[in-house]
């Protein structure tokens, strides 16, 4: 926030200031200032700031003159200067040369200033020597540890004299004060010629000579309207002339001033006239010792180029031609400035070179000065795959800051292109570097989009290169993207691919993205189109194999029991049998499949144990609230006891019986008063009923409790209640009862069996539990309707039983002449029934 409010004020400030400074100048309808940054021109008179053009926010900077400047002048020197800056931008702005500065709008004059603005500008190369008058306070960062190094010098050295000679030949024209001041170092590290105030225009004839008019130093000016007398020529004074020759004293000595200690010119004059007069004495016996100072390479011409013979001095042609010059650094600069006039191929020859001598340069030439020239080829197609390596190398050495400010805004619009394809496999082999450089919103609009087209592509060894770096960003890929944008094109490279390799690489990315997803996303998308795969070659099965164990094993994914009974399993245990498998693949699948069998196998019983003991629990509860079984149980068939346990009982017509577990008593917490004293009730009675003997109970007083409804059997219940009724009733004879009883006696005596009705006999007619005589229990009712008329009957059973006979035949005089047809339940009975139920009918 610190930081935050720095700059704002430093943005206050700066706006503060011109709006006090350019009321009403019309430079401020066109552009807007933003930061103050440098000085330039004679005593750095004009203040230099940071901006912008309006219309088009394309960068600039903005020259400004406060006349407040000039208010202890005096009146006359006062509109001299102002004249002779006005002069000075006039001049500048008619000229146009790659060596001269750029002027972007022409000079404007108001009430209280004059402005024009130029192309970006760093600072004059006075400012970057140490001169820091008319410069805001405290400097600014990138002037405080500005350090030239000597590529740069030498390059500059050799812009400026391109810029004499363009002068010098074609406009014909003197500069006549080349001086740190007039130097201006723009934003990209170029040395431009500034500073036209006391340039001298040719004024003879076409075709003549040509003729610079010469006008005397007045030491009666102020020293500002005049050229400065460090960097003026001697034959100023020694024969009152000027010519081109001038300017090469004046490049001699800024050369000195560049390599000496402190910066100081070597006469270290100031404005001094008469110490000016004295130094152009000294200079006929310069002492080679006092150049010591200047680079070895240069020491010799830089004496030449002070000599105070002009004729003797080196044009610029010739200093440009001098051994120093030859250097690697020098002429790649040089190079790339002249690059326009090249044809393709000549390009892609230096691009193939460049990487090595960037790796050479000072990182601040790289930026300033060779990215802009490379990046202008980014609207050459064809070019782009040459010059992108050569950017991607010099944002390896940039800091994040640097590459977000100066690298990326240029690299955007790269991503796009597609043809040629050698741009994306270029991007896909550096991806790492973009991806540790890029912010992450840019991520997820630039380089995302870009991957999506890589995977996109035909070419095998970008979609692997793509599918190598997917998961480097995974982090960044939000939700909604992973499951909408990159695991379909995924899916889709996967089952569309005629290459094995990107197959299995497609597989090796889904596992390693299986951190980023969520759980249903895999089960819902990974796992089901895992069996889609058109291939079964080992390598895609071990991938397949991968997936799934990452999947099974990942604390936060994992696998249902579900889903690997009935999607996974079958599509794994075909793939055992597969022949390609080698014996460590076969190892690894069996172990997978063992391991999903046992896992189900786990996970379903320990669910259907849960099941279980919530069943039991259930029955418990209830049975400890409810009131106690009836205390006469059933014993259970053998045969029923076959099928017991089988899960099988609640379709059973018969139901076996079932032991119900002892009765507890459930947690106190969730029984009322009334619960618990029902229950120690039932205790009390269940313990008073075990105490008594089977024999003491009396068998009236037994009530059973009420049963839930059982399968009847037909057979015992129909004979039961038949014999109910035969043991309810007496016998009733006819009018010959006496006759008929000698002849039953007669027939039972000789052949009818004898048929013992006892209850307690095996023929128990499933009425098991009575165990009184037949003829002591109770008769049917007298509505049953049941009658006989066979006398042979009646004889038959009085010889078994004199009570049965008499209660049998006192009982038929009281119904009706009617004989029943058992016929109907024969096919119910068995044999031994049937023959009983014969003698009952007959």
């Amino acid at each position: 926030m610190e930081v935050f409010n720095k700059f704002y004020s430093s943005v206050s400030n700066t706006v503060s200031q011109l709006s006090g400074v350019l009321p009403g100048n019309p430079v401020t309808r066109e552009f807007e200032a933003t930061q103050f940054i440098a000085s330039a021109g004679p005593g750095l008179l004009w203040k230099v700031y940071k901006g912008f053009k309006k219309s088009t926010k394309q960068e600039a900077s903005i020259f400004v003159f406060e006349k407040k400047q000039l208010e202890r002048w005096s009146k006359a020197d006062r509109d001299i200067m102002i004249d002779i800056l006005k002069r000075g931008i006039v001049q500048l702005t008619k000229l146009r040369h790659p060596q001269i500065l750029t002027v972007q709008h022409s000079l404007e004059e108001s009430r209280e200033s004059l402005a024009f603005a130029t192309e970006p500008v760093f600072a004059s190369l006075a400012n970057i020597l140490g001169n820091t008058e008319n410069m805001p306070h405290p400097l600014p960062n990138h002037i405080v540890h500005y350090k030239l190094y000597e590529v740069e010098i030498k390059y500059g050295l050799m812009q400026v004299a391109e810029g004499l000679a363009f002068l010098h030949n074609d406009v014909k024209l003197l500069h006549h004060n080349i001086c740190p001041e007039s130097i201006i170092v723009n934003q990209q590290g170029a040395w431009k010629i500034f500073g036209f105030d006391f340039c001298i225009a040719n004024q003879s004839m076409t075709g003549s000579a040509p003729f610079w008019p010469f006008t005397e130093y007045c030491q009666a000016m102020h020293a500002l309207t005049q050229p400065s007398l460090d960097f003026l020529a001697p034959e100023y004074i020694l024969s009152a002339t000027h010519s081109p020759a001038s300017d090469i004293y004046s490049l001699g000595m800024v050369i000195y001033s560049l390599h000496s200690t402190g910066h100081n010119t070597l006469g270290n004059i100031g404005n001094e006239y008469s110490k000016f007069k004295r130094f152009v004495n000294e200079l006929k016996t310069l002492s080679p010792s006092r150049l010591m100072c200047v680079n070895e390479g240069l020491r010799e011409y830089v004496k030449l180029m002070l000599n105070v013979t002009p004729e003797l001095r080196p044009d610029p042609h010739q200093f440009l031609k001098i051994p120093y010059f030859e250097d690697v650094g020098v002429k790649t600069l040089n190079y790339l400035d002249s690059m326009f006039q090249w044809d393709n191929l000549q390009k892609s020859q230096f691009y193939k070179g460049l990487p090595q001598i960037i790796q050479k340069m000072p990182h601040r030439i790289c930026i300033y000065r060779i990215l802009p020239c490379l990046t202008k080829e980014f609207v050459n197609p064809p070019m782009v795959p040459f010059v992108l390596p050569n950017v991607l190398l010099i944002a390896e050495n940039s800091s994040k800051e640097e590459y977000v400010k100066y690298i990326l805004p240029v690299l955007k619009p790269v991503m796009l292109i597609q043809d040629p394809i050698q741009i994306l496999l270029i991007f896909m082999q550096k991806m790492e570097l973009l991806l540790k450089l890029t912010p992450g919103d840019e991520v997820k609009t630039e380089i995302l989009p870009m991957l999506y087209r890589a995977l996109e592509s035909d070419a095998q060894q970008i979609q692997e290169l793509c599918l190598s770096v997917l998961p480097t960003f995974a982090s960044l890929i939000d939700y909604p993207a992973m499951k909408n944008a990159l695991l379909p094109r995924i899916k889709k490279l996967c089952m569309s691919t005629n290459y094995i390799s990107v197959r299995v690489n497609c597989l090796l990315c889904l596992g390693k993205l299986l951190e980023h997803l969520d759980k249903w996303l895999v089960l819902d998308e990974v796992i089901p189109f895992l069996p889609q795969i058109p291939s079964r070659e080992p390598a895609v099965l071990m991938g397949i194999l991968g997936i799934y164990k990452l999947t099974l094993g990942h604390k936060k994914l994992g696998i249902t029991k579900e889903v690997m009974a009935t999607k996974v399993l079958p599509f794994l245990i075909p793939l055992c049998v597969e022949n390609g498998l080698t014996l460590n693949q076969f190892n690894a699948l069996i172990s997978l499949v063992k391991l999903m069998i046992s896992k189900v196998e786990s996970e379903h019983r320990s669910k259907l144990e849960q099941l279980n003991s919530i069943q039991n629990e259930s029955k418990v509860m209830e049975h400890a609230l409810s009131s106690p079984d009836s205390l006469v149980t059933n014993t259970q068939p053998d045969i029923d006891r076959m099928f017991s346990g089988l899960g099988i009982e609640s379709f059973s017509f018969n139901k076996p019986e079932k032991h119900e577990p002892a009765i507890t008593v459930p947690e106190r917490s969730s029984l009322t008063i009334e619960d618990k004293q029902r229950i120690a009730q039932h205790q009390e009675t269940s313990r008073k009923f075990n105490r008594q003997t089977p024999s003491a109970i009396p068998t009236p007083s037994i009530v059973p409790l009420p049963q839930p409804p059982k399968a009847v059997d037909l057979t015992n219940t129909l004979l039961q209640s038949n014999l109910n009724q035969l043991t309810t009733k007496q016998f009733q004879a006819t009018n010959n009862s006496n006759s008929m009883a000698s002849m039953t006696s007669s027939t039972a005596n000789t052949s009818a069996p004898n048929y013992n009705l006892n209850i307690g006999s095996p023929i128990g007619f499933g009425y098991q539990n009575q165990s009184m005589p037949f003829d002591k229990q109770l008769a049917l009712p007298p509505s049953t309707g049941w009658t006989s008329t066979n006398s042979a009957t009646n004889t038959t059973f009085g010889n078994q039983s004199a009570n049965f006979n008499n209660k049998w035949a006192n009982n038929q005089s009281n119904q009706n002449n009617m004989k029943q047809d058992w016929s109907a339940f024969e096919s119910l009975l068995p044999s031994q029934t049937k023959i009983i139920l014969a003698i009952i009918t007959m």
